[in-house]
C-alpha cells in the first residue's frame, strides 16, 4: 500500500523530517524556501503532488482563498504551532478537511520566554548588552542602567491557560503577586492563589506588569490600545509573547515615548516578519524573533504531535487528537 503524500511547507528538525518520510511520501522544503508565504502557492504545490495533508507552520498564509484553491484529495492541515489563526478552520471544514495543532507541548518554553522578556524589560538588559556589544561601556556605575526588580510586583496574565499558568508558576519564583483576566474564573486547583479580575479596568489598575497570553482575531485585535494603556500604572511593564495582533504598535509606542509604560518586551509581532518601525529608536522595548518555542525538545515534541494528527486521519482513518474544533 503506497504511503499518503505530504506536503511540508517549511524546514523542520532533521529527526522530523526523517520521521516524516518514514510514515508518509512527504515532499520536504529542506531548504526553507519561501513559497511558503504564498497561499496560492502552497495550493499549487498540494495539487501538483495530490497532497493527501499539509504540514504547516505559524503565519503560512492558508486562509479562505487558499483553502478553496487546495484539490480534493487534502483531507487534514496539521500546523507545527499551538496558535491556528493561520488558517481558515471554516473554510476547511466546510470541504471536510481537519484541522489538527500542536497544543501543551510548548507551554513552559513560551512562558519561558514570557520570562526572559520581563527581567530584560525590568532589568534593562538589552540596552546594556547593547552598550557592552557597541564598545561604549566605561566600568560600573552606582546609576547606570538602574531598572527595577520583580520581587513583590504584581504580574498581570492576560489569558490564564496553560502558558498562563506556567508563567504564574515561574513568577512565584520571583516573589510576584499573580493577578489574572480571563473569560471565566479558573477552579481554585488552577488558580493556586492567583487573583481574579472581572473586568479590565480593575485588572489593568492593580498590576504592575502585563503579560499577554491571548488568541488571535478579532476579539483580541488591538486589545492593549491608548486607552487600556492609561489606565495601567504609571511605570508598569508590558510583555507579549501571545499574539503580536493584540497590540496596538503605535500606543505602545507613544506610551513608552512618555513613560507610562517604563519598558517592553515583545516576541510577537503585527504582521511579522515586519516590526512596527516606531520600536526600532527606542531603547526602552526588548525585541525577539519569535522565540517562544524555540528549544530543541520542544520543537522536536511539536513535530511528533503534529505527525500524530496526520498519522492518525491519513493512515488511521481516525480523528486526531488534537483537532482544532
Amino acid at each position: 500500500m503506497s504511503k499518503p503524500v505530504l506536503l511540508v511547507t517549511r524546514k523542520l528538525p532533521d529527526q522530523i523530517e526523517d520521521l516524516a518520510a518514514e510514515r508518509f511520501d512527504a515532499r520536504l522544503n529542506s531548504q526553507d524556501e519561501p513559497w511558503f508565504r504564498d497561499g496560492s502557492e502552497i495550493a499549487r504545490r498540494a495539487s501538483e503532488c495530490g497532497a493527501a495533508g499539509i504540514l504547516c507552520a505559524a503565519g503560512d498564509p492558508l486562509n479562505g482563498t487558499a483553502i478553496g484553491a487546495l484539490p480534493a484529495s487534502v483531507k487534514a492541515i496539521a500546523t507545527f504551532s499551538v496558535g491556528y489563526d493561520h488558517i481558515d478552520v471554516k473554510a476547511a471544514r466546510e470541504r471536510g478537511i481537519t484541522v489538527a495543532n500542536t497544543p501543551e507541548v510548548l507551554s513552559f518554553a513560551t512562558a519561558e520566554t514570557a520570562m526572559t522578556l520581563m527581567l530584560m524589560a525590568a532589568r534593562r538588559a538589552g540596552e546594556g548588552e547593547r552598550m557592552v556589544r557597541a564598545g561604549k561601556w566605561e566600568g560600573w556605575a552606582p546609576t547606570q542602567l538602574m531598572g527595577v526588580t520583580l520581587e513583590g510586583k504584581k504580574l498581570g496574565i492576560l489569558g490564564m491557560g496553560r502558558i498562563g499558568r506556567e508563567l504564574a508558576q515561574m513568577a512565584r519564583g520571583f516573589r510576584m503577586e499573580i493577578h489574572y483576566r480571563d473569560i471565566n474564573r479558573l477552579p481554585a486547583e488552577l488558580e493556586q492563589g492567583a487573583i481574579y479580575h472581572d473586568s479590565d479596568d480593575a485588572f489593568l489598575a492593580a498590576i504592575d506588569v502585563i503579560s499577554m497570553h491571548v488568541p488571535g482575531g478579532d476579539a483580541t485585535r488591538k486589545w492593549l490600545n491608548a486607552e487600556r494603556l492609561s489606565k495601567m500604572k504609571r511605570g508598569a511593564l508590558v510583555v507579549n509573547s501571545g499574539r503580536g495582533g493584540s497590540v496596538d504598535d503605535a500606543a505602545l509606542v507613544e506610551a513608552l515615548k512618555t513613560g507610562q509604560i517604563r519598558g517592553a518586551g515583545l516576541d510577537v509581532y503585527d504582521g511579522e516578519p515586519k516590526i512596527f518601525e516606531g520600536y526600532m529608536g527606542l531603547e526602552n522595548v526588548a525585541l525577539l524573533p519569535h522565540l517562544g518555542s524555540a528549544t530543541v525538545e520542544t520543537r522536536d515534541a511539536m513535530g511528533r504531535r503534529a505527525l500524530e494528527n496526520l498519522e492518525a486521519v491519513l493512515i488511521k482513518n481516525s480523528p486526531a487528537p488534537h483537532e482544532v474544533r
